[in-house]
């Protein structure tokens, strides 16, 4: 049975946890799949797959604009618009744009990094990152 707060909203477990992060390696592995099937050079994928983090500068300016640019590139919905946008008007530039995003986004979630809250950078939707983590053994994260 699952651990539930005061306000009897679900809490994810480590098993929830883990299928998130299978989902992310698998994304990752078809926008890489994708990016090569457009004709992507791979010199060109890791450097375009890192410069997606460039959204972060934001950070400069607080937290709440932070998370805005933070989330604005590293969300399965503008990953997959920029691909789909791509695909449909027929500008292998444009999908291969959007499959680094899906591949981004996917590399994001398996490494168990989740989108932003204006809060502080270490506070995502998946719960808290960084040294101040709680153990989530002992303390299950909510679900928002």
């Amino acid at each position: 049975m699952h651990t539930h707060d005061s306000a009897d909203q679900p809490t994810m477990d480590g098993h929830v946890r883990i299928w998130l992060r299978l989902e992310g390696l698998a994304a990752l592995m078809a926008g890489a799949a994708i990016y090569s099937r457009l004709g992507g050079d791979w010199i060109w994928f890791l450097p375009a797959l890192l410069a997606v983090d460039i959204s972060m500068v934001g950070y400069f300016r607080g937290p709440a604009t932070g998370a805005f640019g933070y989330n604005l590139f590293h969300n399965w919905a503008t990953a997959l618009a920029v691909l789909g946008a791509g695909l449909v008007a027929n500008e292998p530039l444009i999908a291969m744009v959007g499959a680094v995003l899906v591949a981004h986004v996917g590399m994001d979630r398996f490494a168990g990094y989740g989108l932003k809250l204006p809060t502080s950078f270490q506070d995502t939707h998946l719960g808290r990152i960084g040294k101040r983590r709680p153990d989530t053994a002992a303390a299950a994260v909510a679900l928002g």
